[in-house]
């Protein structure tokens, strides 16, 4: 499958809505190649168009990379409060008995921050978003890009398998060397004076000197696991958007010239989303749970059966679910927000470097 195939598809990591490429990308190839062949023409009839000085060249990838990474930036900031509440309601059932109940639901979690900690305390842990959106997101799309030559050649005629296989490898690369910026961002995010056992983080930099010195670098680790067993979220997540994106009708055209329903393609985003989210939300309770501070032993808090054990016998299936109204609320706006704003800066990327 070579890089010109219509049906391609990217997925982007952490819960953030797929794009299809063949959408995104084959209407600007269009465009280009109209424009080259219009090059041609003035230059068969002595009408050269000079080239303007100091113009930046991005190939397709180079441009949907950096096109993920400043969507996913913007999502990250707007969508940022709702992400401390779910991170506080999913931790709770952990922390120290002093600590349980203290948040309950969005809003009332919302109003509780906002009554101890003022409207600041909804951006704690910004600095790590912001800081890990663009590496993330960077490497994802390099590897995916590499992953969707490479697959293919494997299993051919495997469309939906090289799709998944690709959006898994990617996904576990990016998380593997990102992971520490997520156990800061989880840490800030946490600090709070009703914990038994708070952290006194100045700030991401210090987050991470003191986690390194005081608790080892393997802390900065702490939930690798369950964030491997989450990237089957995007092994649902993909085919489930793709299938919606044909029921849907999201893209429609004639001759090739694509028309995007943007209130489509959202709902066929957030349904998806919405999908794997039911099936794969209990890792991101663990995942939170292994990354913040706590008075259970390292043998139940850092292990992932005991954990598992631990949080059922407590809070049974519920406790799986802590925040999870508040993680769905939390993908709509995240989704439109990064749809919206990558076809944006796509569509600009592209038409200063054409």
């Amino acid at each position: 499958m070579s890089k010109e195939d219509p049906h391609e598809g990217f997925l982007v990591p952490d819960g953030i809505s797929p794009l299809s490429s063949s959408d995104v990308i084959e209407p600007r190839r269009a465009a280009r190649l109209i424009q080259d062949h219009q090059l041609t023409l003035d230059h068969d009839s002595m009408q050269i168009p000079k080239e303007p000085s100091g113009r930046i060249r991005l190939n397709d990838t180079e441009i949907t990379a950096l096109s993920g990474a400043l969507s996913g930036f913007i999502s990250g900031i707007v969508v940022c409060p709702l992400d401390v509440a779910k991170t506080r309601l999913q931790a709770q059932g952990l922390q120290s008995v002093g600590e349980n109940r203290y948040y309950n639901g969005m809003l009332g979690t919302f109003s509780t921050i906002i009554r101890d900690e003022g409207v600041r305390g909804l951006y704690k842990g910004l600095v790590p978003i912001i800081m890990g959106y663009f590496p993330t997101w960077m490497i994802y799309f390099s590897f995916y890009e590499f992953c969707k030559d490479f697959y293919p050649r494997m299993l051919p005629h495997q469309d939906f398998l090289s799709y998944s296989l690709s959006a898994i490898t990617a996904g576990a690369v990016s998380t593997t060397v990102t992971n520490p910026i997520w156990v800061i961002k989880t840490r800030l995010m946490l600090q709070t004076h009703v914990s038994q056992y708070p952290t006194h983080y100045k700030g991401t930099f210090d987050a991470f000197n003191k986690i390194r010195t005081q608790e080892g670098f393997k802390a900065l680790y702490a939930g690798l696991v369950p964030s491997y067993f989450g990237l089957l979220h995007v092994a649902i997540h993909f085919p489930v958007y793709e299938k919606l994106k044909v029921t849907f009708n999201c893209y429609r055209g004639k001759n090739n010239n694509h028309e995007l329903d943007l209130s489509r393609l959202i709902m066929a985003s957030c349904v998806s989303k919405m999908i794997a989210s039911v099936i794969t939300y209990p890792h991101e309770i663990l995942r939170t749970r292994m990354q913040l501070k706590s008075n259970l032993p390292d043998s139940v808090q850092h292990k992932m059966i005991p954990l598992i054990r631990k949080t059922y016998f407590t809070e049974g299936i519920r406790g799986f679910y802590s925040g999870f109204t508040t993680n769905l609320v939390r993908t709509v706006p995240a989704s439109a927000i990064t749809l919206v704003s990558f076809e944006y800066v796509r569509n600009h990327l592209s038409s200063i470097t054409d």
